[in-house]
């Protein structure tokens, strides 16, 4: 970890300490989606935590990126994948495929926090297989015409910018697939339902909604035909967000099961001096370490450009179900107390449930691993 690592995380941790701790539980109570905050967070550079100093990003590592994520997800893990997902999945692609005018007109205003980026892969029908993509951009003249919705978007309600997927040819399957840059100010572009959520409510996760709506051909992101590998290459970086996600919910809520036993009592003394309870701590703060371990180890191998993508998996595998045992086990430490929304612990154990669902299931993770153990 280097010097410049380390200052990311640690500014990431103050402010989620100071900003975003207190407003944490109204923010998920009342779904209010946190803009004041990302704007706040922006100007600390972290919407552009690996993006150069030369379009105004802080060219950091993606190791750094995670420990600030992780960070934030500490204390609210709706405003950490919000930042996640715009830094991994709106600006990344951006970076590595836009054009010079793409990068000028877009990248600019994303890492400033002056617009919100968003990705829209998932249809009511297309989630695991994103190669089943059913909206159309249909070429008209010098530019396409695109129709279809997409389905549970992080962001969706308020993004200023959507990387979407969409079929350019849908005889060529997964190979007709076409990224495009979609500002939502687009006539057809429009939001749907703003989805009620069992976690992370503030998020303003979406469906959107695109009828007869026209993109000139200079918001194709890359080339024609090859969105669908475009997206997976990013979500092999993306899923490093997910991972540190889970590791800060995890960190938070053994944090609080830790604070909480050594504070009640029963029989006599601090209950983390009963084994029963002390064993069940050292057990969850050994997954957590676990966890975080191989996350940075996946980032570690992505920043010194080594395969990654097993490992990436790995990470998010088994932190997004380590996440989910941990924080059931700091609910038990807290007992009945921690069924309470009084307590962080009832908020935790709802957000930590989706690290198993989104940017790639837990099946489609040991997918991903079992077929680069069957090609090694």
């Amino acid at each position: 970890m280097t010097p410049d690592e380390e200052m990311i995380r640690d500014t990431a941790r103050r402010f989620a300490r100071a900003e975003l701790a207190p407003g944490a539980a109204e923010r998920d109570r009342t779904s209010r989606f946190p803009a004041a905050e990302l704007k706040a967070l922006a100007r600390l550079g972290m919407l552009g935590v690996t993006v150069p100093e030369e379009w105004g990003g802080v060219g950091a590592s993606y190791l750094a990126l995670t420990m600030a994520v992780e960070a934030l997800a500490e204390a609210d893990a709706s405003v950490a994948v919000v930042m996640s997902t715009h830094n991994s999945l709106a600006c990344m692609p951006i970076l590595e495929h836009g054009t010079q005018a793409q990068k000028e007109r877009f990248l600019g205003p994303l890492v400033a926090g002056e617009m919100l980026g968003a990705v829209a892969i998932t249809e009511p029908q297309a989630g695991s297989n994103a190669a089943d993509v059913r909206t159309r951009a249909e070429r008209r003249g010098s530019g396409y015409v695109l129709n279809g919705a997409k389905q549970f978007i992080t962001a969706g309600a308020y993004a200023d910018l959507v990387v979407l997927l969409a079929s350019t040819d849908p005889a060529a399957g997964p190979n007709g697939l076409t990224c495009f840059l979609v500002p939502t100010d687009t006539p057809g572009f429009g939001v749907g339902r703003k989805e009620e959520k069992l976690g992370i409510r503030s998020t303003g996760t979406a469906q959107l909604l695109l009828t007869d709506m026209e993109l000139g051909e200079e918001h194709v992101l890359g080339t024609p035909g090859k969105g669908y590998r475009i997206l997976l290459a990013a979500l092999a970086k993306s899923r490093l967000g997910i991972a540190a996600q889970a590791v800060g919910i995890a960190q938070a809520a053994l944090d609080a099961a830790v604070a909480y036993a050594k504070e009640r009592r029963s029989f006599g003394q601090a209950i983390i001096d009963h084994q029963a309870v002390g064993f069940r701590l050292a057990s969850m703060a050994t997954e957590v370490e676990a966890a975080r371990q191989l996350t940075h180890h996946a980032a570690s191998l992505c920043d010194r450009s080594r395969p990654f993508h097993k490992e990436s998996s790995m990470a998010k595998l088994f932190a997004s179900e380590m996440v989910e045992r941990v924080c059931s086990q700091a609910l038990q430490t807290f007992g009945g107390y921690g069924y309470l929304a009084d307590f962080p612990i009832e908020r935790l154990y709802r957000d930590a449930r989706i690290c198993q669902i989104y940017e790639g299931t837990s099946d489609v993770q040991r997918m991903v691993i079992s077929r680069a153990l069957a090609s090694a």
